[in-house]
């Protein structure tokens, strides 16, 4: 599930493009217009858009999943808070990433250069990324794993950003691996 132009969603993909015992089914998006949504087709990968209404008062996704035989959901920039059909019809089965080390810099609203930019902000020496669980609160699920790396003097929220974003690359589709393989 993504909100954006889908580059974890396209690392993701990619990487268990061959695997022999997972792979990426389907790629959801809240936005008509998500770039992941693009990045889909061009991976021959079914995807669907779905609006708000749809997503918090129906069970129409969490239906479309189980049709669809989907195990395992993985958030990649998708900035919706879960509602509770879905985590009660994936308890412990839903995973998001988040650009920073959390439980610092997370909740509503934290997201991309926002992040980038409390982090610089803050003084902080050090930045990194935080795949967790999905629960009812943004960012507050248990911390599954988390990769740092260096605040420079010179940062600015695009220059942290881009060593982020190869955290992200680097070890969010190994972990999911991991996770996956180990239930």
């Amino acid at each position: 599930m993504a909100s954006g132009s889908g580059t974890n969603a396209q690392r993701i993909c990619e990487y268990f493009a061959d695997h022999p015992s997972i792979r990426v089914k389907l790629i959801l998006s809240n936005k008509a217009n998500a770039y992941v949504l693009t990045r889909a087709q061009q991976l021959g990968i079914t995807h669907h858009f779905f609006d708000r209404t749809t997503f918090y008062n129906t069970n129409s996704i969490s239906l479309m999943l189980k049709a669809e035989g989907i195990s395992f959901l993985v958030l990649a920039g998708f900035l919706w808070l879960i509602p509770g059909n879905l985590l009660n019809a994936y308890p412990g089965r839903i995973v998001n990433i988040h650009p920073a080390l959390l439980p610092k810099y997370g909740g509503k609203g934290m997201y991309g250069e926002r992040v980038h930019e409390a982090v610089i902000k803050s003084g902080e020496r050090e930045s990194g990324i935080s795949i967790h669980y999905v629960n009812e609160c943004y960012d507050e699920g248990d911390i599954i794993f988390q990769a740092r790396c260096a605040v420079l003097p010179e940062d600015t929220a695009a220059s942290l950003a881009g060593r982020i974003h190869e955290l992200e690359y680097e070890y969010y589709p190994r972990m999911i691996e991991k996770i996956v393989i180990g239930r």
